[in-house]
């Protein structure tokens, strides 16, 4: 599976377009970019006024929270006092499942006596696995303890 291109994604249009309308000139710089990294460093390298700047900075950063807090709507649909003890519990089973796996493979994998070998590619694919859900559970979770703090 490859990865979208940054000029792909929501906040890669969004930023493009934003640009072309504030400076032609930074819409340029910013068309070979990969990442949102990468836009903000060369955003902060341009010549275009300050204000410009901080504008295209603003706008990058209100759309990742939106796209943050759309998940977490979500989410929080999922645990509705309407829902079912499923979706209420999808997320920690599904984590819960994906850290048994792997340890259960990892353990295998490491006995010499056992004839157990996991493929270069599953191994990839398991380690972006467990990296999404466990950012996306801890991240999300904490994502919604501080936005519940804040108020």
């Amino acid at each position: 599976m490859s990865k979208k291109k940054f000029k792909e994604t929501t906040v890669g249009k969004l930023l493009l377009g934003a640009a072309s309308i504030v400076s032609p000139q930074l819409a340029q710089v910013l068309t070979g970019v990969t990442s949102p990294q990468e836009a903000l460093a060369q955003i902060t390298k341009s010549d275009i006024a300050p204000e410009d700047k901080i504008k295209l900075q603003q706008m990058m950063y209100d759309q990742q929270n939106k796209e943050m807090e759309a998940v977490t709507a979500r989410w929080n649909a999922d645990l509705s006092a309407n829902g079912s003890w499923l979706t209420r519990n999808v997320r920690p089973m599904v984590l819960i499942w994906c850290i048994v796996i792997f340890s259960f493979a990892g353990i295998l994998d490491s006995v010499e006596d056992i004839p157990f070998q996991i493929n270069s590619l599953w191994n990839d694919t398991f380690e972006k696995v467990m990296m999404a859900v466990i950012l996306s559970y801890f991240g999300g979770r904490s994502y919604e303890k501080g936005r519940s703090i804040m108020k």
